[in-house]
């Protein structure tokens, strides 16, 4: 693990921060926080931006994805250029006029990334449609179909595109009504059991007139761009309104924080594996791309055992000038990438930024990443990140340091206004500016619950300073207010910063951590494994189940040597992890316990598998680890 003084002595690529200094005002017993920087004007609409770079650069790739194979393997990159996507835009924006598509019948978008989805979503957007980009394991993975039912139920779409009904037929006869139209990439196969079934092919050589632009220019800052739906972790998914204004408001602001973003002689380019469904890859990821005129390659590999070859294949061929990820997508990078000279060479190139999201990232994958970087480049690679949420477009704050450590979070991005509201012991930090949702679509309880007195948004993260003597350094990530609880002895406990604490001991074999312990007298720790990770561990044969790997005594003796780590720091019961176990059931989505994007949901796992929490406190689960 990198030292203080090894880290203050390193030396990086060349990486702007753009906005360093905070302002602080103390009122009513809270604290508001804003950048010193004022937010820049911005674009009234995204289209503006396409439009914009259709015409300086119209022979641009705008985005690329590898063509699909007989065999099922991916080939050759096929690339649609900035002017092919304005055109493909008009044509279905004129599709969707000629269908009376609308705010209160929108688009429903059923499948995964790729070049399809982006020009309906543009074609959308042109005209002024709202799409939805929906989970695909709503359709895919789910057994009863239950969120997409609701998703569907709330949208009231005019139009769904499938782009495959072999694969998501099923789904579409159980839930899209027969007067809704969908649109698939192909009619051979599968049909449809009732309702209209077109082909997108026949969209796109459909003749534009002049009422689409003048639908685009009737389109404005309040015009409603997309909903995003919420993980639904808690709840059932909310459906998160993204105007106009909200989305190119956040990427001037992303701009701002990030001037790399900015740069004219270098635009943007991504390689990307992130789900559009999701605000870090369907509006960060996806906006910035058109924003400022970069190039998006598809990647259609995946952080997981099966997919990740894919994601190592095309970093090997495509040269990112910055790259975003998940932390597990950093850690297979990382570990690849000490023995893949290809790999190393070409991702680390011409890089300027690395940024993660989404989970706590262990200390060792960062000091693996800066260790490949400074062989093969001489230099680190800054390891950026903050903190956001669909609500707020999602970019909020962001890392204003090279040194940045694993929880910092950084300042607001300019024109966010941040307040800090004692919560208990802990401290929750809010939002207000533009970039904020003005609310959930058909849903005005939870639009008023979500909201405060003073019109900032409840976010339910806690923080801290990181530094009580230099406010400049910004905030650090104190967890989520609703996952605390209190022991039995009436001692808080504080899950983000232990949960992250335990990851990292245990590294690099577990997903995530549960904690265990609500009116109990000690911490516990469920833990979900890494699986390829443990088995390689486990050093048993493939035939083996993971129940077999699980119980290994090399696997055992790895935890039992992080428990005993964590143990021997802790500084009381609040922060000690008495027991330790490993589950071999991995989270399930139709319950809750697991986002489409990996994120574990504590409170669903505690409450479904109550009986294996009672069993684990009370001695009667095996294999259960204490401290030694």
């Amino acid at each position: 693990m990198s030292t203080a003084s090894e880290v203050a002595k390193a030396k990086y690529r060349a990486l702007d921060f753009g906005i360093t200094r905070v302002a602080v005002e103390e009122r009513g017993g809270n604290s508001y926080l804003r950048a010193d920087q004022a937010l820049e004007p911005f674009a009234h609409r995204l289209t503006d931006r396409l439009v914009h770079w259709a015409a300086n650069a119209p022979d641009r790739t705008f985005i690329a994805r590898r063509a699909l194979n007989a065999d099922g393997t991916r080939g050759d990159w096929q690339h649609v250029t900035y002017a092919e996507a304005l055109d493909a835009a008009r044509s279905i924006g004129q599709a969707l006029l000629d269908r009376k598509a609308s705010v209160e019948r929108p688009v429903a978008i059923l499948s995964e990334n790729s070049i399809e989805h982006a020009l309906i979503a543009l074609g959308a957007l042109y005209v002024g449609v709202p799409y939805c980009s929906v989970s695909t394991a709503y359709s895919l993975v789910s057994k009863d179909f239950d969120k997409l039912r609701h998703v569907i139920n709330v949208l009231t779409p005019s139009v769904v595109y499938a782009s495959d009904m072999a694969r998501y037929g099923d789904a579409i006869d159980a839930v899209v009504a027969e007067d809704c139209e969908v649109i698939t990439d192909t009619l051979s196969g599968r049909g449809r059991k009732h309702g209209k079934l077109s082909t997108l092919s026949d969209w796109r050589i459909t003749t534009a007139t002049d009422a689409v632009d003048e639908a685009m220019l009737q389109t404005g800052p309040d015009t409603i761009a997309k909903f995003l739906f919420t993980s639904g972790s808690t709840k059932l998914p909310k459906a998160v309104v993204n105007t106009q204004r909200m989305w190119c408001a956040n990427q001037q602001q992303m701009r701002q924080s990030m001037p790399v973003l900015a740069d004219p002689h270098t635009p943007p380019v991504l390689i990307d594996w992130l789900p559009w469904n999701h605000t870090f890859g369907g509006n960060h990821n996806f906006g910035l791309t058109v924003y400022n005129g970069g190039t998006l390659y598809i990647d259609d590999g995946k952080p997981t055992p099966a997919l990740i070859g894919e994601t190592l294949r095309n970093l090997r061929e495509i040269a990112p000038t910055v790259y975003f990820n998940v932390p597990t997508g950093f850690e297979s990078i990382a570990t690849a990438m000490r023995t893949d000279d290809a790999l190393r060479k070409n991702l680390l190139s011409r890089v300027r930024m690395f940024f993660y999201a989404g989970a706590a990232l262990a200390q060792p994958v960062w000091d693996s990443l800066f260790n490949a970087a400074e062989q093969e480049v001489g230099e680190r690679i800054v390891m950026t990140t903050g903190l956001g949420m669909t609500e707020s477009g999602p970019f909020g704050i962001f890392v204003t340091s090279h040194n940045v450590k694993a929880g910092d979070l950084g300042v607001p991005t300019a024109g966010l206004e941040l307040k800090l509201v004692p919560s208990g012991d802990k401290v929750e930090v809010r939002y207000r500016g533009p970039n904020i949702t003005q609310g959930y679509w058909r849903n005005p309880d939870a639009t008023a619950e979500a909201f405060d007195e003073e019109g900032f948004f409840c976010t339910g993260d806690a923080v801290k300073w990181i530094d009580g003597d230099d406010l400049h350094k910004g905030l650090a990530f104190d967890g989520r207010i609703a996952e605390d609880f209190k022991l039995g002895t009436g001692t808080f406990v504080s899950v983000g910063p232990l949960r992250a604490r335990i990851i990292g001991a245990c590294a690099p074999y577990v997903q995530d951590a549960v904690i265990t312990g609500v009116n109990m007298n000690e911490i516990g720790a469920m833990l979900f494994p890494i699986v390829p990770a443990v088995r390689a561990l486990s050093g048993l044969p493939a035939s083996a189940s993971l129940v077999e790997v699980l119980a290994a005594p090399t696997v055992l003796a790895h935890f039992q040597k992080a428990l005993n780590g964590l143990a021997a720091t802790a500084t009381g019961s609040a922060t000690r992890v008495a027991r330790m176990c490993l589950l071999a059931d991995p989270p399930s989505l139709d319950k809750s316990e697991i986002t489409d994007k990996g994120s574990i949901n504590q409170r669903a796992v505690l409450t479904h598998r109550a009986a294996l929490v009672d069993a684990f406190h009370a001695d009667t689960l095996i294999n259960t680890l204490k401290p030694q």
